[in-house]
């Protein structure tokens, strides 16, 4: 793959992750009441209709600091930054830690145009088991987590097959 053609596929993934993320917060904010919920999968998975002051899965929700929501905004913009450079000077030849950056790159940006906008983000996804609970979350926060675990994937991986590999040069 050449530079260009990955840098299209990667900001084309980054774009869809964008446009799924706005256009799902959007349904939810249109159909369904704030604090409210539909039922999928009972007692496992609902549909619940929530806003996020905090950052990914409510961390720092409760804080009352004036300043938490410029520092979440500036905080998303240097991980932005980070990643695009990552992704314009490396082609990667392993495609995991491309799709991994895209995914961290599109799940940042849908917040931060929530965050940016609004000043908190649209959350509607709540895994559960009895009393026991996941914080809810949305479809950026998703991308940003498989993306991290798709990094962290590629260097474990890449570790162990270039260890592999020195000591079959031994």
């Amino acid at each position: 793959m050449t530079k260009n053609s990955a840098r299209v596929l990667y900001l084309s993934i980054a774009l869809l992750m964008v446009l799924l993320d706005r256009w799902t917060k959007y349904i939810v904010a249109r159909r369904i009441p704030l604090y409210s919920h539909i039922q999928i999968i009972p007692g496992f998975f609902r549909l619940t209709h929530t806003e996020n002051t905090g950052a990914a899965f409510s961390l720092f929700a409760d804080s009352t600091a004036p300043w938490k929501t410029g520092l979440l905004i500036a905080f998303s913009v240097i991980a932005l930054i980070v990643v695009s450079i990552l992704l314009w000077k490396n082609h990667h030849a392993r495609i995991a830690s491309g799709i991994g950056l895209a995914l961290i790159m599109g799940g940042a940006v849908g917040n931060l145009w929530d965050r940016v906008a609004r000043g908190r983000v649209v959350d509607f996804l709540l895994f559960y088991v009895g009393r026991y609970q996941w914080p809810v979350f949305n479809l950026a926060d998703s991308a940003i987590c498989i993306g991290a675990g798709l990094l962290v994937l590629e260097i474990v991986f890449a570790k162990s097959s270039l260890m592999g590999g020195l000591s079959e040069m031994r």
